[in-house]
């Protein structure tokens, strides 16, 4: 693609030497103050051109540390100087075309073959150049072609505006030249704004028109994107800058938000070429939150371990009771501080009235050091569950128990068959009561697991 726009601008510089060094010389030979304008036109082309060239180059390095954004506008400044140029070459022909109009001096205008010929073959070569600089320019979203490209399409018009003003002179009418030489400076004037407004846009990072629109529009059917909140796009040469902040619920554990911030930069991505989106997640309350969700989110935002939720409405309050599990060294009095930080925070939510009972417990170590129990005490533990199973017979076919050694006691854990059409409360009291009933009978025992499966 950078080779691509590097030909097209070779190519351009090429044709425009040839056209400057014609034009030059039949509007010399004419004396054709149209030819000489168009002349003059062709030669601040080639500048251009050049300047076109060495912009492209340059805008498609990468990033560096002095150009975190990367080179882009270097196609800008190019397309600024360009249009100075622009503006500067009408004046000049402005200013002599008056000058010969209010003078109403005849000024010798040959208006030959030559002078036909190389107009028409300046319009040609604009015609098909204009075309291949703004098809690259699409392609490869570059704004110092596109700029090109718009200058060379006026160019069709001025030069056939020179046509216009050798015709009058072949038929008698002395003021045609400079007539045509006046509107050959006021198309490029109307270039030279065209160009100049879009470049200064560029440079003042005006945002790419609908860009926003079209932003939002992409975000908002991202799954998990709850409202877009801001949008802010910039164009860099190729590539254009997204900043945007969406909500999503706040009860979303961070791996899912993440995923939804991917999702939202990949879909830009796909639908805006060139983008370069830097997403940021809000999170944010919905009004379908249940009492749970806000409770869990408030000890989560707090660091804090909790479980066993209960809420009950009661006629003229909530009630809520949970677990809170804390580092076991550390003293009453810090733990009753965390559960009262906790309970204000769950009260400046939830309303003052909310009733909270919080039981705290120990949290279990993430990383128990232990090692397997022999053989006969697994085999002694598997007869237990077996016969405490039995008794209930809800709970069948004890299997798969494995016993660990720690320094805080043994950790027992097994599976076993239920019935699958039981309730989950209903399996969850049982393997309650065989967990409870092993530690009755064996004290060793810290803890024990079970884990119910549906029978077959």
């Amino acid at each position: 693609m950078q080779h691509e726009k590097e030909q097209v601008a070779l190519t351009s510089i090429a044709a425009s030497a040839a056209l400057t060094i014609a034009k030059g010389l039949v509007g010399v030979a004419t004396g054709s103050l149209a030819i000489l304008s168009e002349a003059g036109h062709s030669l601040i082309d080639l500048g251009a051109t050049v300047m076109t060239y060495a912009a492209v180059r340059i805008s498609g390095k990468p990033a560096d540390a002095d150009h975190q954004y990367g080179h882009g506008k270097f196609e800008s400044v190019s397309a600024l100087a360009e249009t100075a140029l622009l503006f500067l070459l009408s004046g000049v022909v402005i200013w002599e075309a008056v000058k010969r109009l209010t003078e109403h001096e005849e000024h010798m205008v040959i208006a030959n073959a030559w002078a036909f010929g190389v107009i028409v073959v300046s319009i040609a070569v604009d015609f098909f150049r204009s075309r291949a600089l703004s098809r690259t320019a699409k392609e490869t979203r570059s704004q110092a072609l596109e700029a090109d490209a718009l200058h060379f399409s006026s160019d069709l018009w001025a030069s056939f505006a020179v046509l216009i003003g050798l015709g009058g002179v072949r038929f008698g009418l002395w003021w045609a030249d400079s007539a045509a030489a006046l509107a050959v400076a006021i198309l490029i004037c109307i270039a030279g704004w065209r160009l100049g407004r879009r470049t200064i846009d560029t440079l003042t990072d005006v945002a790419p028109e609908g860009a926003a629109e079209k932003i939002t529009a992409i975000a908002a059917k991202v799954s998990g994107v709850v409202a877009v909140e801001q949008v802010r796009a910039r164009a860099v040469g190729e590539t254009t800058f997204i900043d945007l902040t969406v909500a999503v619920s706040r009860t979303l554990p961070l791996d899912r938000v993440t995923a939804i911030k991917d999702a939202v930069a990949a879909a830009i991505r796909t639908q805006i070429p060139g983008a370069e989106p830097i997403v940021t997640t809000d999170p944010v309350a919905l009004n379908n939150e249940t009492v749970l969700d806000r409770v869990m989110v408030i000890a989560r935002n707090r660091a804090l371990a909790v479980h066993h939720v209960t809420v009950h409405d009661l006629k003229d309050r909530l009630a809520i009771s949970l677990d809170l599990e804390v580092d076991g060294k550390l003293s009453l009095r810090d733990a009753h501080a965390l559960a009262d930080g906790l309970e204000s925070a769950i009260a400046a939510e939830l309303g003052a009235s909310v009733e909270i009972d919080t039981h705290i417990e120990p949290l279990q170590p993430h990383r128990a050091s232990g090692r397997e129990a022999p053989a006969e005490r697994v085999k002694a533990i598997e007869i237990a569950l077996a016969e405490l199973a039995a008794d209930g017979r809800t709970l069948r076919d004890v299997h798969d128990v494995r016993v660990r050694e720690t320094d805080e006691g043994e950790i027992v854990n097994f599976h076993c068959l239920v019935d699958p059409q039981l309730g989950v409360q209903t399996v969850h009291e049982k393997v309650d009561a065989l967990e409870r009933a092993l530690r009755e009978r064996s004290p060793t025992i810290k803890r024990v697991i079970g884990h119910a499966e549906p029978m077959r």
